[in-house]
């Protein structure tokens, strides 16, 4: 049977169509669209104009992409931006009514229990590790080892939010990574206390193009669970944080929507790696999407 799912992030749209067969699945389309529905309204709460139109023209695409492969089943997940909206019902029902489709607003818990499973699907988790999707909106850790979920959080310290509520230099000096990492542990409180993990998994999406500056070629789309050399991962990163918009602007590796925010997303890595005592750093290319799958 043809499934579509549909994650509506605060910044990305991800459209991921597949023919699920009993306990696996094989991938026919994936898309992947910039709308950035939280931008100019995040933390006001509301989904500003522009971005409520570019978020129903992208889903109309994503229908008739849905048409051409005859899919039977839509699944489409509203995420932060969406969930803390005022205005989402009125988003929701102008993408009913043009498109057909029904967004589902789900929790961030319910949201760090898909990525959970979506992971799994490339990692047994024999040993034990903490799985970090970093969204526009929010961000999910989900720890986990052979027995399932042992702690999980969604906390609203997504790129988009830290974009709009601050102002920083470029490149980003010594002082903004400070204000980032502070702001990081105030939003996050006492729930890392006492928390260390070795094993970071990155949940796709910015770890994509973290996997592609690493090695300077394209991750594949399939099913894979990846190590990134760690000396070089910490220097990417590193890199990316020291870099200017001009410098990332001409680097094919960092895909449009995240060149504006890519060094936020590296600071909140760099933070999670410190904070926990990391020491090995995998990608997974699973996230929301393939657990919705599941």
């Amino acid at each position: 049977m043809n499934v579509a799912v549909i994650d509506l992030g605060t910044n990305t749209f991800n459209l991921l169509i597949a023919d699920v067969i009993d306990d696996h699945f094989e991938i026919l389309h994936s898309a992947k669209e910039g709308v950035s529905i939280g931008m100019g309204g995040i933390n006001k709460r509301v989904i500003a104009p522009d971005a409520f139109e570019r978020g129903l023209a992208c889903l109309e695409n994503f229908k008739n992409k849905c048409i051409e492969f005859k899919v039977e089943r839509i699944n489409a997940f509203g995420t932060s931006a969406i969930r803390d909206a005022e205005n989402s019902n009125d988003f929701i029902t102008a993408v009913k009514e043009a498109t057909g489709i029904e967004i589902k607003v789900i929790t961030g818990e319910i949201e760090a229990e898909l990525i959970y499973k979506g992971v799994s699907w490339s990692y047994d988790f024999s040993e034990p590790a903490v799985i970090m999707d970093i969204g526009g909106g929010s961000t999910e850790f989900i720890f986990a080892d052979k027995n399932g979920i042992s702690n999980l959080v969604s906390l609203n310290i997504g790129l988009l939010r830290i974009f709009q509520e601050f102002t920083f230099s470029d490149p980003m000096r010594k002082e903004d990574i400070a204000i980032v990492k502070n702001w990081l542990d105030e939003k996050a409180g006492n729930y890392f206390e006492g928390k260390k993990e070795k094993i970071l998994i990155g949940a796709s999406g910015t770890f994509e193009t973290f996997y592609e500056m690493v090695h300077d070629q394209d991750i594949k789309d399939e099913v894979a669970m990846i190590e990134l050399p760690f000396e070089r991962f910490i220097q990417v990163i590193e890199e990316i944080i020291l870099s200017s918009e001009a410098q990332r602007d001409t680097n094919e590796r960092i895909i449009a929507i995240r060149k504006k925010m890519a060094p936020i997303a590296a600071v909140k890595v760099q933070w999670i790696i410190e904070k926990l005592g990391v020491e090995k750093v995998f990608i997974s290319t699973c996230s929301l999407k393939e657990g919705a799958l599941k």
